[in-house]
């Protein structure tokens, strides 16, 4: 496909994900960032091409998106704020298309420094459906975990144990913690022991986001979509959690961090090696590499010091994501859930 055909199909992807996902905001703003783009408008100036990977993988509306957000988050531009969720209901085309297509101009720097970043949305409710897969390594090896996140950006889902959770008919966590989650459990779901202790957490990411810089700080709210306060209102409280004791994300390449941190197996704890909806955004040889080594660290794992691979990724285009869990010794796969790829609902199969 054409770079440019690939590139506007990458928008109208994009439009019908985040109207099934319930961003209408963002939707009609891509709507209307991508006629300006046909009518060679400034979206033209701006992104004249995609010279890069394909659109839809670099999730190039969504960086865009991020940019434009954060120029209504940063109160540069008081009549942008003004006509972005919260203060503005909805997507107000007639007010808003001519003040965009200005800042387009204005603002081209500013964007072109998020369209050359990947997003990095931390979505802690995703941690409602990576709970119950804690929870079954908890109760297989009866040892306290110690997690070990690819892409884990800022970190803040190696915090899971510090939020507090109602997943269906159960809670969990901390009452008075600042992320309060709320997720649909259906089928059978697995009952939660009353802790799960974590003895040690550490994530890698190709670009950590560092929470004591105001402006990683904005550019990672800026990666929430602006009609969905909730999803706001848990990031800040994680973002809080984390600044009160920042786990360390180390950067680099996901493969090399993983052979060094599996190189020997760890006694008294179970090393978890968890991502979420991060494995299609990895090179193949990235996957394969890891693949290889969590296969010989498998082999050396034992009853003292097991290993476990929790993910929660798509297996199937057009299909919710699935909660993987491999254990080793034995290194059974058992898929635990189906969910809702923002962790909205998860239904339990195992």
């Amino acid at each position: 496909m054409p770079t440019s055909a690939a590139l506007i199909e990458s928008f109208r992807e994009q439009v019908r994900w985040c109207d099934k996902l319930g961003s209408p905001f963002t939707a009609r703003l891509l709507e209307a960032m991508l006629q300006d783009w046909l009518d060679a408008g400034p979206m033209r100036a701006l992104l004249p091409a995609w010279t890069f990977g394909p659109p839809a993988t670099d999730l190039v509306p969504l960086r865009l998106a991020g940019g434009l957000h954060a120029l209504a988050l940063s109160g540069r531009h008081p009549e942008l704020t003004a006509l972005y969720p919260p203060a503005a209901a909805q997507f107000d085309a007639e007010a808003i298309v001519p003040l965009l297509r200005r800042l387009l101009v204005d603002e081209a720097e500013m964007l072109r420094g998020f369209l050359a970043s990947a997003p990095q949305t931390n979505e802690t409710q995703r941690s409602a459906v990576l709970i119950g897969g804690y929870a079954a390594i908890a109760k297989a090896t009866g040892l306290p975990l110690a997690l070990c996140e690819i892409g884990a950006s800022a970190g803040l889902n190696l915090l899971w144990d510090r939020f507090h959770y109602r997943l269906g008919a159960q809670c969990w966590g901390d009452a008075a913690s600042p992320v309060q989650i709320v997720s649909d459990w259906r089928g059978t779901p697995p009952a939660l022991p009353a802790a799960i202790a974590v003895a040690e957490r550490r994530g890698n990411d190709l670009m950590p986001v560092d929470l004591r810089d105001p402006q990683a700080v904005l550019r990672l709210r800026a990666y929430v979509w602006p009609d969905q306060a909730a999803r706001a209102a848990r990031l800040q409280g994680a973002i809080t959690l984390a600044q009160q004791g920042l786990p360390p994300v180390d950067a680099g390449d996901a493969a090399e961090w993983v052979a060094r941190r599996l190189a020997e197996p760890a006694a008294g704890v179970a090393t978890v090696l968890v991502h979420s909806v991060v494995w299609q955004y990895l090179p193949s040889a990235t996957q394969s590499n890891i693949e290889s080594t969590l296969a010989q660290a498998g082999a050396r794992a034992t009853r003292a010091a097991p290993l476990a691979w929790l993910r929660m990724e798509f297996y199937d285009s057009g299909a919710p994501a699935e909660l993987r869990l491999t254990l080793w010794p034995g290194g059974e796969e058992r898929v635990l859930a189906r969910a809702h790829p923002h962790g909205e609902w998860a239904e339990w199969l195992d």
